[in-house]
């Protein structure tokens, strides 16, 4: 269920201009960031040269979410960064694409584990755009740095530095 804070922050990152820009939008946000949902029209602002999805316009649909999602469920003793993404493009998109992002909260538990014996770690996030009848059309890998936060740095979200 979205809570009125998560559809506020879903609200303001659909008008956050650099995503904004990519013609995405965010439309579901659970009220503890355990899943995202995010949807992509094919409109003049995303078509490409062919007539359909620009790569760019998918990728930048899916490229903060899983950052942003690790920030919000860690909490604040923990630095998350983006490090690496690769795209696998399956076939052109025709129409609206839909992408539902998950933590479970083994794989949280598991990261604050891990952390335990290694100052940081990386994890993989895969993430695959589908059209409305479930068929994949690009899948998205994303790598994510992970650390404890050192005392005194910023924390991201409140206007200060960030990540």
């Amino acid at each position: 269920m979205e809570s009125w804070k998560t559809r506020l922050e879903r609200w303001g990152f659909n008008w956050f201009p650099a995503y904004r820009g990519m013609g995405a939008r965010i439309t579901y946000i659970r009220h503890d960031w355990s899943e995202v949902r995010v949807q992509l029209r094919l409109s003049w602002r995303t078509r490409n040269y062919v007539g359909t999805t620009f790569g760019g316009s998918i990728y930048g649909a899916v490229d903060p979410i899983y950052m942003v999602m690790l920030i919000k469920l860690l909490g604040p003793g923990y630095a998350v960064w983006d490090k690496a993404a690769t795209i696998r493009f399956r076939r052109p998109g025709r129409g609206t694409l839909h992408a539902t992002f998950g933590v479970d909260p083994a794989v949280l538990a598991g990261i604050r584990e891990a952390l335990t014996r290694a100052a940081k770690l990386e994890r993989v996030f895969a993430i695959d755009l589908v059209d409305d009848a479930g068929v994949v059309h690009a899948t998205v890998e994303k790598t994510i740095h992970i650390s404890h936060r050192e005392a005194g740095s910023p924390v991201p979200g409140n206007g200060v530095g960030g990540a």
